[in-house]
């Protein structure tokens, strides 16, 4: 049986770089593509693939909060972080999301093909170095109370806002993107600020860079 596999990344090379790999394998076959989290979760929807390989920094919406939507609205397509970012709190919130897989981008030619297969057969996939890190999940859920990251305590609709905010985006483009009223998105914004502790725009770009909620 053929794996159907959508790319999800921001770098059309790294997308090229990877349908080209992909596409010599007898067993696989890229079925589309994906510049941004919110397409990406359209193309799922479109498409219906069995594996999508995601990046973490994409724009409009990162793939933490894409692997969640995902996840919840197609539960049949299993994810694959493809990742530079190595720390514990990125790791933990992508297996929390639902991802299935995480790999390392300077690691993905030797182990991506082997990811793919092992999260299709329904196991678990983790990088070497991830795995030296967090090996496994549960085992790292039940390491006794952790104290949560500022970003796991907003909601994902104010993670949403918080990275069309930093992104550049104003009020009236992100109630149109989101199909809210200005107002909400404005009150929206008050609250993050208050929640994070924040009085301005840079501040909440430094808090989503370090996050991995933008680039």
């Amino acid at each position: 049986m053929t794996i159907r596999i959508l790319l999800a990344d921001d770098h059309a090379l790294l997308r090229e770089g990877l349908s080209s790999i992909l596409g010599k394998q007898k067993d696989m076959m890229v079925v589309g593509e994906a510049s941004d989290g919110r397409e990406a979760i359209q193309r799922v929807g479109e498409l219906k693939p069995d594996i999508v390989l995601m990046d973490i920094a994409m724009p409009i919406l990162n793939g933490i909060d894409a692997t969640e939507q995902i996840r919840k609205d197609f539960a049949s397509t299993r994810v694959i972080i493809l990742s530079m970012h190595i720390t514990a709190e990125y790791i933990h919130r992508a297996l929390k999301a639902g991802a299935l897989g995480y790999i390392l981008k300077q690691s993905a030619g030797r182990e991506v093909l082997d990811a793919i297969r092992s999260v299709y057969a329904g196991h678990r996939y983790l990088s070497e170095k991830i795995s030296n890190i967090l090996t496994d999940h549960h085992a790292y859920c039940n390491m006794g109370p952790r104290k949560k990251s500022p970003v796991e305590r907003l909601s994902a609709r104010e993670r949403e806002i918080l990275q069309l905010v930093v992104e550049g985006k104003s009020s009236a483009e992100i109630g149109n993107t989101l199909k809210l009223a200005r107002s909400t998105i404005e009150t929206y914004r008050s609250r993050l600020m208050a929640k994070l502790d924040v009085r301005n725009v840079p501040a909440l770009v430094k808090f989503a860079i370090k996050h991995g909620l933008t680039n």
